[in-house]
């Protein structure tokens, strides 16, 4: 039996719409977790997640990248952005089974990553995998032009097993602002993202206007070694993204008509 469709839609409709609206990650005390409505937003549809959800069937998100998936300074694991997000996709997405599997490695870069494609990512056979890539190369003032190849090498292989993608790039803290070279690790994750025809979702714009515009002090979201998140830092970067992919996975997927003139 075919299961009914416009419920569904109808049901998340209200569930995105919250999510995109700034809300307070935490009680009074905690600052209120927010993003412009433009980076809180993937530009493409995930195609194979919205049609998983639409049928009901489980979802598989791989997070894969190095010390800010894996958790570096978070307080526990269940902390983590990983483990953040898909509490928040749950309660986006209630009563579809749906699992964040954390792939990060502490000190990777883009060559390590891709060596442990097919071990750690694509023996789970994601429907989505957000790719968390770019800190280390800046950090270790490395040439940047490898990390694209590497990346869309690793692209292509996510687009091997139709996978949805979303890149992430590095964060908006201290220790990565101080590196000149951080303008053109950004300019070139978007470069790849746009000609590889995958989602990018703006971490680093994301965390410059909780400083910027919501003049949140930087400790408030960054650990004290000034380079990765922290436990506020981490829930609010989940509870964007959640909003993020819900919304892109609820959108309709257009399909052009093909006129024939006889």
């Amino acid at each position: 039996m075919t299961r009914p469709f416009r419920p569904f839609w109808f049901a998340v409709t209200f569930a995105v719409m919250a999510s995109l609206t700034p809300v307070s990650a935490e009680p009074s005390a905690s600052p209120k977790c927010s993003a412009p409505k433009d980076l809180a937003r993937l530009d493409r549809v995930l195609e194979r997640t919205t049609r998983r959800l639409a049928a009901g069937d489980p979802v598989t998100i791989v997070a894969f990248g190095s010390s800010s998936t894996a958790g570096a300074g978070a307080s526990s694991p269940d902390n983590t952005y990983p483990s953040r997000l898909a509490v928040e996709l749950r309660q986006l997405f209630p009563g579809h089974p749906i699992t964040v599997i954390n792939r990060g490695v502490n000190g990777e870069e883009v060559a390590d990553m891709l060596a442990r494609i097919d071990q750690t990512v694509l023996v789970e056979k994601p429907d989505v995998v957000i790719w968390q890539v770019g800190t280390n190369a800046v950090l270790r003032d490395y040439e940047l032009q490898p990390a694209a190849a590497a990346i869309r090498a690793g692209l292509a292989r996510f687009k091997e097993i139709g996978a949805d993608v979303v890149l992430m790039d590095p964060q908006f803290a201290p220790k990565v602002i101080a590196k000149p070279e951080i303008g053109d690790m950004l300019r070139l994750i978007a470069t790849v993202a746009k000609q590889d025809n995958v989602d990018l979702f703006h971490r680093f714009a994301v965390m410059q206007t909780w400083r910027d515009a919501s003049a949140i002090p930087s400790e408030t979201f960054i650990s004290p070694d000034e380079l990765h998140m922290n436990d506020w830092g981490y829930g609010c970067l989940a509870k964007i993204l959640a909003g993020a992919i819900a919304d892109a996975a609820t959108r309709p997927v257009l399909t052009a008509k093909v006129s024939t003139v006889h």
